[in-house]
């Protein structure tokens, strides 16, 4: 009958690298704008995105199915509300920080995610 290997254990030095990755400052979850900003710039930032989106979906409002670019800019409007609120609102740290990311995210997606939809129905796409 043969051993069964038993599974590696780790070394100091292994252990020593995990800890050198958490102070790495190039890793993303590292970055100042996600652990010690006070989350103007997601503002700023976000802002700017959803005006952008805003700006891109007004022209379409008479576009599509009724209704889509309207409910895009409220949802984009509603997004960036909750950005704000949360800055406000929320104690600092990276929870905030995470949150407020989260909605820079929402922004966009929902903002693609309109004008494709839109686009889409424009040339027919969709069924």
């Amino acid at each position: 009958m043969t051993a069964t290997p038993t599974p590696p254990t780790s070394t100091p030095n292994e252990q020593s690298k995990r800890l050198g990755r958490e102070t790495d400052p190039t890793l993303v979850r590292n970055q100042p704008a996600l652990t010690s900003s006070s989350g103007l710039v997601w503002i700023i930032v976000g802002g700017i995105l959803a005006v952008t989106g805003i700006a891109v979906l007004a022209p379409l409002i008479g576009l599509g199915p009724p209704g889509v670019a309207v409910g895009g800019i409220a949802l984009l409007s509603a997004i960036y509300l909750v950005m704000v609120v949360v800055r406000f609102t929320t104690a600092g740290g990276r929870f905030r920080l995470a949150i407020m990311a989260t909605c820079m995210i929402a922004i966009a997606v929902v903002g693609l995610a309109t004008v494709g939809l839109i686009t889409a129905d424009e040339w027919n796409v969709v069924l």
